[in-house]
């Protein structure tokens, strides 16, 4: 059913995701004027908050997130603002919550950003306050689950009140800009689309560095490790967009049937085919840091670094490695897509002494959005002792090419598409199972393999068996 909310539930609207995204989000939004006046936000958290002490928290995260020349109109946005403490464990108060939503002209989103334990429990509780009608959307944030058992849990439970086409799975990287454009690249240029698969493409590596150690999640990051905090959401969702067919539209229905098309040819990795790592102490851009076990307090076996070499069975992809990264206090913050492309068949300047090297397109996404492809030039002279040829990258910086259009948070983009009711930018339940079986059966062939996380020191771009990982098949990561 299509229509654009009049009202906002926010769940957990106290938290910290709320206060550094969803609250600047919807600022900027409103900011913008583009939200219509007529949205009413309801916040809802355990703490016991009137509406103007939930207006002052929210004005303290907003000037301590969102940038100043953002902030225009905040006492507009403000006043959208309410409150309603809520037990989220017991029926109590839901319907108090009901009557604070009140009755919409054209229909309600909730947005659940609460721990997966009270998915269930909040659910019943909308049920019993009429709060689950065919007006009414419901947006989850991760993590939906541990495996694919408590996936399925999870997504039975909003399946008991909510029908497919009204549930909107949140991964915040497909908001961010580069992600869509690496869309727009692959099909709206005639470049690249034709070149886009086995016959040229050697190798594909995607990079999720993070600087950062727990960060506050020691609790949550100790249960969920690299795998499953980044790879089964993220990473994958990221090889999706680079990996998949063109879809017939650009809908919700044909972008994830693309999607999920290529998560379900994912080959099971085997043994030798991952690498694991957790960091000790080091130094992160000259400062000490400690190691994951001083953070956290306690030994574990919990990975903060994990490295894959996947594969995609289908004929596009066949016998071309997507070589995954990602880590905790490596030495930068960066998350990049690699597309390493084949050496042209016979180099007609061998005989004069050029050596040459296959271009490569490299697809910044954080912290800098950009698009660089290297192609190989002439190196200006007479060549009278040969050729020389050399590597020029073309740049693309995405702030400088469009220098005009406002940079935005990730989630203003899903927020303003959760409000409009368009799903292409949220993950479909077959997606989301899809990305769960592939996970389980590595962690299940760690488990037989009794594999422990090899250290590495922090500040270092996790252990040697990573870097052999790669170079076994000759490739080497891209920050060599």
């Amino acid at each position: 059913m299509s229509f654009t909310a009049d009202r906002l539930l926010l769940f957990g609207a106290t938290g910290d995701l709320s206060q550094r995204m969803l609250l600047p989000s919807l600022c900027a939004l409103d900011a913008d004027e583009l939200i219509d006046d007529d949205l009413k936000i309801v916040a809802t958290a355990r703490s016991e908050m009137s509406d103007t002490e939930f207006r002052n928290f929210a004005r303290e995260a907003l000037e301590k997130f969102l940038p100043k020349d953002r902030r225009g109109g905040m006492a507009h946005f403000l006043n959208r603002l309410t409150y309603q403490q809520l037990d989220a464990t017991t029926l109590e108060g839901y319907d108090e919550l009901a009557r604070k939503v009140g009755e919409p002209k054209n229909g309600l989103a909730i947005f659940l950003s609460t721990a997966p334990s009270l998915f269930g429990p909040t659910i019943k509780g909308l049920q019993h306050a009429g709060l689950d009608g065919p007006n009414v959307r419901m947006c989850l944030e991760k993590p939906l689950g541990t495996d694919l058992g408590t996936s399925c849990e999870i997504n039975d439970a909003v399946a008991a009140a909510f029908p497919e086409d009204r549930i909107f799975r949140i991964d915040h990287y497909l908001g961010k800009e580069t992600v869509q454009n690496l869309l727009a690249l692959r099909f709206a240029n005639v470049l690249f689309e034709p070149i886009w698969n086995s016959n040229y493409i050697e190798h594909v590596q995607i990079t999720v560095a993070e600087t950062v150690g727990l960060e506050g999640r020691v609790a949550f990051y100790d249960d969920a490790g690299a795998l499953r905090d980044m790879v089964q959401n993220h990473m994958l969702q990221l090889l999706a967009l680079v990996a998949m067919e063109p879809p017939t539209s650009f809908d919700s229905t044909a972008v994830r049937d693309e999607k999920v098309k290529v998560l379900r040819a994912l080959r099971q990795v085997t043994r030798g085919e991952t690498v694991t790592g957790q960091y000790r102490a080091g130094a992160i851009s000259g400062k000490s840091v400690p190691g994951y076990d001083e953070e956290l307090g306690k030994d574990s076996d919990t990975e903060t670094f994990v490295a894959i070499k996947g594969h995609v069975d289908n004929w596009r992809w066949k016998g071309v490695p997507f070589y995954l990264r990602t880590g905790k206090r490596l030495p930068e913050r960066v998350t990049e897509i690699v597309v390493q492309f084949r050496c042209v068949p016979h180099s007609i300047f061998a005989g004069k002494g050029a050596t040459m090297q296959p271009n490569r397109l490299v697809i910044g996404i954080q912290p800098e959005e950009n698009i660089t492809l290297s192609l190989m030039a002439k190196v200006p002279g007479l060549d009278r002792e040969g050729i020389r040829l050399r590597q020029v990258p073309l740049d693309i910086a995405m702030p400088d090419a469009f220098s005009g259009a406002v940079r935005r948070i990730a989630y203003e983009r899903l927020l303003l598409d959760l409000i409009e009711g368009d799903q292409t930018l949220f993950v479909r339940r077959d997606e989301v199972e899809a990305q769960w079986h592939w996970i389980d059966a590595i962690r299940e062939e760690w488990t037989a393999e009794d594999l422990k996380p090899k250290t590495y020191t922090a500040g270092t771009w996790g252990p040697s068996a990573a870097i052999a990982l790669a170079e076994r098949d000759g490739v080497s990561w891209h920050d060599e």
